[in-house]
């Protein structure tokens, strides 16, 4: 066998249909696209959505509520993972490099799921009333961040 005599399946290709040669061919006159109205003139593309004039379905049904252009996210963490951490100090720097937040850029607020194994100061730019009270009951601290000391 050599690629020269390679050959596809009997029947798996077929030849192109050649439209508007004539009535012999059975497509010839409109070459399929039947008589008259827009779609079937030459160039003709139709966009999407277009429902021939009719209102569109995107424009018929009702929109609600908005998007907020100045929410800021935030990201959370609960003490059972930062109860993991081995670091007396955590911050948002120490969170990214163990892979709790993305990046240290992000604004943390940590929440109070878990307990704390030992006294941690938890540098967050916000926490939730239990974490900070679980922290404080363990001997630690709850240090609140800024937004421009990430």
């Amino acid at each position: 066998m050599n690629l020269s005599s390679l050959k596809p399946a009997k029947g798996s290709r077929k030849d192109r249909k050649r439209v508007g040669r004539g009535p012999g061919s059975g497509w010839g006159k409109t070459a399929g696209a039947g008589s008259k109205g827009q779609l079937q003139g030459s160039g003709y593309s139709r966009k999407r959505g277009f429902e021939g004039g009719q209102m569109p379905l995107t424009r018929r049904i009702p929109k609600r509520g908005f998007t907020n252009i100045f929410r800021t996210d935030v990201t959370v963490v609960n003490l059972d993972r930062l109860a993991k951490l081995r670091k007396e100090e955590i911050g948002p720097q120490e969170m990214a490099e163990h892979g709790l937040i993305k990046n240290a850029a992000e604004r943390v607020k940590v929440l109070g799921r878990g307990e704390l194994g030992s006294a941690k100061t938890v540098r967050a730019h916000a926490f939730s009333d239990s974490a900070a009270k679980k922290i404080e009951a363990k001997g630690g601290k709850a240090v609140v961040i800024g937004k421009d000391q990430c």
